[in-house]
């Protein structure tokens, strides 16, 4: 797989944990928190802020065991196997989010 498909699915992965997380209020209230005053003009905003910071989180979480596997192994780039613990990490990180999209549903 190359890495751009890495990346896409990463991204996929981040996107889904954004929009559907049970971690959601509490990201809600972090932008509530964190924001400037003009956020609080409208839900939608603070809705979308909040689901763009989950998923901001999700990419950075599930990098760490990723870096730390090239960090022990030398790796001066990403590898296939650093890119699959990668995606592997995000997937198990995106689980609640699609557990609760499966609940709810469309």
């Amino acid at each position: 797989m190359s890495r751009n498909s890495f990346i896409f699915a990463i991204v996929g992965f981040a996107i889904i944990n954004g929009m559907f997380s049970p971690l959601l209020p509490q990201a809600l209230g972090a932008v509530l928190i964190m924001g400037p005053a003009f956020f609080a003009t409208s839900i939608s905003i603070l809705f979308f802020f909040a689901s763009i910071l989950l998923a901001t989180l999700t990419i950075m979480v599930a990098g760490v065991p990723a870096a730390l596997y090239e960090r022990a192994t030398g790796a001066s780039d990403s590898t296939q196997v650093s890119m699959w613990i990668w995606l592997a990490c995000s997937g198990v990180l995106t689980l609640p989010a699609i557990i609760q999209f499966l609940d709810v549903g469309f």
